[in-house]
């Protein structure tokens, strides 16, 4: 492990100021469970540990029916999967961020720092771009917003430019009778990475499905929206042959490699299984609520 500075900016401007005069060499804390081991394994060298813990934009929660939910980077995932308004509107949010590690990392690790990592099979992208989460990015030119399904450009990489920061994650208040389910498959009951994993969001009219959202990782470099599936389930009456079509689609759409976690065959055969439960889990919440 090389020898870095540490620096806990108590604004966004000084925050911003560091990443500039960091040149690149900059890693951001926010939970550290990510960044610790890849500096620790020398995967990473910074000059810089840039912590944003102290940064009030980055420690926000809150929700209103009209403007949804918003969540800072630094917002830990135990503080989201118990925060009440999150339980009550954003189920799926709970599935994921309960995923993230042990009961311990959770108590550290971020929503926001799962996205930055940017793995093809981190457990909260699915669900967020379920969701049309939007990513709110603050840099050297302002601030701009990045829909959850682009903000991820190849394994290890997010569309974060030069100079740039997470702020937080905007997601929308959900709609009426709508439903969103997220999971994941690993060999072990917890503390593991996942083989493949998928997220729904859809809303429902009666029996028919009037739009849905389908996305997957650990199946291809990125986490992927898979519009097919999407399109194959919305407008149509709930039945076997309608939620077959979009698993299809999360077959074909799924690009995945082989290593010591899984086989190309396996991951493909999941893609379609884990789509299959989590349209089945978001319309038994659509029914719900």
């Amino acid at each position: 492990m090389n020898a870095f500075d540490y620096a806990a900016p108590q604004s966004v401007d000084e925050a911003l100021s560091l990443l500039k005069n960091g040149n690149g060499k900059v890693g951001i804390f926010a939970g550290g469970t990510d960044i610790l081991p890849q500096i620790k394994e020398n995967r990473r060298k910074i000059d810089l540990l840039l912590d944003i813990k102290k940064l009030p934009e980055a420690n926000v929660l809150t929700y209103d029916a009209k403007n949804g939910l918003r969540i800072g980077s630094a917002v830990s995932c135990s503080d989201i999967y118990s925060h009440p308004d999150v339980r009550t509107h954003y189920p799926a949010l709970v599935d994921c961020a309960s995923l993230i590690g042990s009961v311990q990392i959770q108590n550290r690790s971020t929503i926001g720092g799962n996205m930055c990592n940017a793995s093809p099979a981190g457990d909260s992208p699915p669900a967020l771009i379920v969701l049309e989460a939007v990513c709110e990015v603050i840099g050297p030119k302002g601030k701009r917003d990045i829909a959850a399904e682009k903000f991820f450009v190849s394994p290890g990489r997010s569309a974060l430019e030069a100079g740039e920061l997470l702020l937080a994650i905007r997601v929308p208040a959900p709609k009426a009778h709508s439903g969103a389910f997220s999971l994941r498959f690993i060999p072990r009951n917890e503390m593991d990475i996942a083989v493949a994993n998928a997220a729904v969001s859809l809303v429902l009219n009666g029996n028919t499905i009037t739009s849905a959202r389908v996305a997957i990782g650990a199946v291809a470099p990125t986490p992927l929206l898979v519009a097919a599936a999407g399109a194959a389930l919305a407008g149509q009456k709930i039945s076997d042959e309608v939620i077959e079509k979009a698993c299809a689609a999360s077959r074909a759409a799924a690009k995945p490699i082989t290593d010591m976690r899984g086989t190309i065959e396996q991951r493909v055969h999941l893609a379609g299984i884990l789509t299959k439960r989590a349209i089945l889990g978001a319309i038994e919440r659509a029914k719900e609520s």
